[in-house]
């Protein structure tokens, strides 16, 4: 396939992120289980009178796009394609309710049109004027990397295009009360720092939006190459194993020429395991980063692993929250990234300093 650049990068997390001097220094530690984003200050990129109708998810979304296309030094992306693994809960709630209180009868239009997944898509696509390629994925944890995949097949093809890709997830109300009540959430306030030596089942909850620009060359300002992604339904811990050492023999390298490894290790003693059979086995020799015991569990949450590999190119810097063993790369050129949800839907990514 034709390359593929990181050419800019933002997200909005549970912590400062979008701090362009703030690599994750300063550190809010949370003491529950379920926490919203911190909010930048939305009408420095949105107009009152169009905020006052968004969503949040749909906020992140517009201004992390905005802040990765003035990063990337792009007006009009050529394609916008979005990830989330649950679309725009709040406004699905907040029709769902006024069907059940109205009933069925006098209902507007107006959260309907703006409770579907591709509606941060569409609100991008509108505030840019953007008429071209707009798709959104479902893809349960793996929606941003199936967005990343469809750019690099649109990039492989048209390797003139810019293009804007994204994964947003937001908290709501029942639907997190329905994790809850299933597991899926610890049933206990925790310190989020101490979240990865929790033992017991379940994680934290939170939400986020990460956008980046991708092109097919490298440019002055490319943060990041992106070498390779892979995605997989269903596997056990050691079929994940083999699974990157073919990954990364396919790129031609050896585990000798990773430098780190960032992980989506997220405090569930149920599934945690998959990542400590890495950690101590082929990558136990490798600085080991994970992040959400800083950002949270949501299902595109993985996409903050592509901002932390960027941040690490660009800075040359590693934050002391995000590491989870005493060794340090001497050089960082390659950087591969796992995730898992609950047993499914893995992704394994590999990206290289430009």
């Amino acid at each position: 396939m034709s390359g593929c650049y990181i050419n800019g990068i933002a997200t909005i997390t549970a912590q400062p992120t979008t701090d362009p001097n703030n690599f994750l220094e300063d550190v809010i530690a949370f003491d529950e289980v379920i926490f919203r984003a911190t909010d930048p200050d939305y009408k420095a990129y949105i107009k009152p009178s169009a905020m006052r109708r968004m969503s949040k998810s749909v906020k992140m979304g517009v201004t992390t796009s905005k802040i990765a296309l003035a990063s990337s030094c792009i007006e009009m992306p050529d394609a916008i394609i979005t990830g989330t693994g649950m679309g725009c809960k709040q406004d699905s709630e907040k029709f769902l309710e006024k069907i059940l209180h109205n009933d069925e009868q006098f209902l507007t239009p107006t959260l309907f049109i703006q409770s579907t997944h591709n509606t941060v898509g569409g609100q991008i696509a509108l505030g840019l004027g953007c008429k071209a390629y707009n798709v959104t994925y479902v893809q349960g944890a793996v929606s941003f990397e199936t967005s990343i995949i469809d750019a690099h097949l649109m990039l492989s093809e048209s390797p003139e295009k810019n293009i804007l890709v994204g994964g947003i997830d937001e908290i709501a109300k029942n639907s997190t009360l329905l994790h809850t009540l299933d597991g899926h959430i610890k049933n206990k306030n925790i310190n989020v720092l101490d979240l990865l030596d929790s033992n017991s089942k379940g994680t934290v909850c939170s939400e986020g939006a990460t956008f980046v620009v991708l092109g097919s060359e490298r440019k002055e300002n490319s943060l990041a190459k992106i070498v390779d992604i892979e995605t997989k339904n269903a596997a056990t811990p050691d079929e994940i194993k083999k699974d990157i050492e073919k990954f990364i023999d396919r790129q031609g390298l050896s585990i000798n020429d990773i430098d780190a490894i960032v992980l989506g290790n997220n405090g569930d003693i149920d599934f945690d395991h998959y990542y400590k059979n890495l950690q101590n086995s082929i990558f136990s020799e490798k600085e080991q980063l994970c992040y959400k015991h800083v950002i949270g569990e949501y299902h595109t949450a993985s996409a903050v692993g592509f901002w932390i590999a960027s941040k690490i190119f660009e800075t040359n810097k590693v934050p002391s929250v995000l590491k989870v063993n005493n060794i340090s790369a001497q050089n960082h050129k390659n950087i591969l990234l796992y995730n898992q949800y609950r047993a499914k839907n893995h992704s394994i990514a590999l990206l290289q300093r430009c």
